[in-house]
């Protein structure tokens, strides 16, 4: 085999030995699990309201009954099937964020409490829950400043 010469030659080989990706099973299969997961979380929105529960209340049941089921199926080894199936579809925010704490605490448990799930777990979300506080506490600050000067934000 000759030596590739250009970055064209190298596209082209690449190109030839790369698999073909279904894209649009791909798109479809996430757009419906995706859809299913908000589905099902519309109906347990529903179901509370239907209780008589106010919008804020059933919208954090929700979001914790989506969390344990999400780290519920990751710890059966569920959530990354589904996830090779339906690709970005079920990475819906919350069931993909939880997925991403439990995984690393499941693979560090060897490791030990402190120093295997303790340390390992927030490795993919910790970034996240430091810019998410961050940025929280930042806007409230600006909004307590405004705030008690008499400023009008909205």
């Amino acid at each position: 085999m000759k030596p590739l010469d250009t970055k064209k030659d190298y596209q082209n080989y690449v190109d030839k030995k790369s698999p073909n990706s279904p894209i649009f099973k791909n798109c479809f299969n996430a757009f419906w699990v995706g859809g299913l997961i908000c589905s099902i979380g519309q109906i347990i929105m529903d179901f509370c309201k239907f209780r008589g529960l106010d919008k804020t209340l059933s919208s954090t049941i929700v979001s914790i009954i989506l969390i344990f089921i999400s780290a519920f199926l990751t710890g059966l080894n569920l959530f990354n099937k589904i996830g090779k199936f339906a690709g970005a579809g079920s990475l819906v925010p919350i069931t993909g964020f939880a997925n991403s704490i439990v995984s690393p605490a499941m693979e560090y448990k060897s490791e030990g409490y402190v120093m295997g799930v303790g340390a390992k777990m927030f490795t993919v979300a910790g970034p996240v829950l430091v810019f998410g506080i961050s940025a929280s506490i930042l806007v409230g600050i600006v909004y307590l400043i405004f705030n008690t000067q008499s400023i009008t934000l909205v």
